[in-house]
């Protein structure tokens, strides 16, 4: 019997930003991980906190930086509360631009996680792809909204602004070529015998331990249970869109893998029929004060971020600024089941479990 002595490896943080300020201690007997403890906080914004000083418009900007992968999601999700609490009506086609830019958002953002997670486990080439078909919805997004990351384009009571002349002309040629070059990942990586090795099997987690630990998004539909607040309890216009529900029963990063990759597909789906229902005119904002003051009270509402289930919570005074705010961040959760995951695994399985969760760390510090 060999003996080997155990040894703390610190993993991050390396940058202090993006996913680098996340860091992971770990406690190694020879290649095995007996220990693993996340380290968080290195990004701590005290959004929530904030908030009791700010205007409900004045908080929007910082919702941006919860996400910064998908920023719009975040946006409307503190628009969503305050409107109802408000019962505002929304005009029409501020929901379909509401729509089109988070679903926009959203393949965007799981465009970042397949070239980055391809580039952690050592392939170049996907990450170069991924990142130029998100520059081509980066561009559409500086278009309607003047930002490539922070976007700050929602409003309590619709959008910023609407969408310039020819913009929804470019969400739709965008569709079909999309769905191209999605069939040129599929065959360069999806079938490729070595990243299948790399991800089948690892990082498995049950059904009810997923339940257990409040996942959600690809990291709860991996494990064969369909729930997607979009189709279960549509917000905004959802419920006007044929579109499926990925899920895998396998519970590893193969099927976190194959759940994103569907997502997008899906999310082409919902924006080729938005871009056919756009409403040829009208307004893009609802008839809101100046100043919002929601009634004293409070709301709370959920939506799907690319991440999984973000909710709002407000409670209100009826001032211009929230009593208190507090927000569901998905990441905080399902990071959570990491040492779970990590403990018994081979060191060199660490990137493909760590990646396969897709957190971003703006969303676990606050």
């Amino acid at each position: 019997m060999i003996r080997t002595e155990e040894m703390l490896l610190n993993v991050g943080p390396q940058h202090p930003s993006t996913h680098g300020v996340f860091r992971i201690v770990l406690k190694i007997d020879g290649e095995t991980i007996i220990e693993a403890t996340p380290v968080i906080g290195y990004l701590h914004r005290g959004t929530e906190k904030l908030a009791e000083n700010l205007q409900y418009t004045q908080i929007i900007p910082y919702t941006d930086r919860m996400d910064y992968l998908a920023a719009m999601t975040n946006n409307y999700v503190i628009c969503h509360a305050v409107e109802t609490m408000m019962s505002l009506e929304i005009p029409e086609r501020a929901e379909y631009l509401r729509v089109i830019v988070m679903e926009l958002g959203r393949i965007a953002s799981h465009l970042v996680w397949f070239g980055t997670y391809l580039l952690d486990i050592g392939a170049m080439s996907p990450f170069l792809y991924a990142f130029r078909e998100r520059e081509a919805i980066i561009n559409m997004l500086n278009e309607i909204c003047g930002a490539r990351l922070t976007f700050n384009y929602m409003r309590v009571g619709g959008v910023k602004w609407d969408a310039p002349d020819g913009w929804i002309e470019k969400v739709r040629d965008f569709v079909p070529y999309m769905r191209e070059e999605l069939a040129g990942y599929h065959d360069l990586v999806t079938g490729n015998e070595i990243f299948l090795n790399r991800v089948k099997g690892i990082g498995y987690y049950s059904k009810e331990e997923a339940l257990d630990y409040s996942l959600s998004g690809a990291n709860l539909r991996c494990t064969g249970t369909s729930w997607d607040l979009r189709k279960d309890e549509p917000y905004s216009i959802y419920d006007r869109f044929d579109f499926d529900v990925p899920v895998f029963h396998t519970g590893d990063a193969w099927a976190r893998y194959q759940c994103r990759m569907q997502e997008i597909e899906e999310s082409l789906k919902i924006l080729e029929q938005a871009v056919e229902q756009f409403p040829e005119e009208g307004p893009v904002m609802a008839k809101v004060p100046r100043i919002i003051k929601p009634p004293k009270g409070e709301a709370f509402v959920r939506i799907e971020s690319p991440r999984g289930e973000i909710g709002c919570y407000i409670a209100s005074e009826g001032k211009k600024e929230p009593y208190r705010l507090k927000f569901r961040r998905p990441s905080f959760y399902n990071l959570q089941i990491l040492p779970k995951l990590l403990v018994g695994e081979n060191i060199s399985n660490l990137i493909t479990i760590l990646g396969g969760i897709d957190i971003v760390l703006g969303e676990v510090d606050g």
